[in-house]
């Protein structure tokens, strides 16, 4: 069946870097765009990047010019590189499959059929 498994995230001091990894399973993934995204408590799920299955990259304008998104389709995972990270990046953070394949208009979350589980990020000092 298909899974999306999220790994890499920890507690980080702000300024400092994570990477995070979603590794997928049940689906061939070449063929399909990946978003991530972020959810702080009390607050909304937020859209924070999405690769397309050609690597062209989108992204929220709270991460802009600090993380990027590439892929490696033979080892099925999608990469979320955060660098220069402040506090109020501390969220769970999803990564996410396009419903309509290789390529989502918008970051937004009824456009993604299946999720991962989440892995937190907390930036803290």
């Amino acid at each position: 069946q298909v899974q999306l498994v999220e790994s890499g995230g920890g507690s980080v001091q702000p300024g400092g870097s994570l990477r995070l990894s979603c590794a997928v399973s049940g689906f061939t993934l070449d063929y399909y765009g990946i978003a991530w995204f972020r959810q702080a408590p009390g607050k909304e799920r937020e859209g924070v990047s999405y690769i397309t299955s050609d690597g062209t990259t989108y992204y929220g304008e709270s991460v802009k010019g600090r993380f990027t998104s590439t892929r490696d389709n033979a080892k099925k995972t999608v990469y979320l590189q955060m660098n220069s990270l402040k506090p109020e990046d501390t969220a769970v953070y999803y990564c996410a499959r396009c419903r309509f394949g290789g390529r989502c208009a918008y970051i937004v979350a009824p456009d993604y059929d299946y999720w991962g589980q989440g892995t937190q990020v907390t930036v803290s000092s």
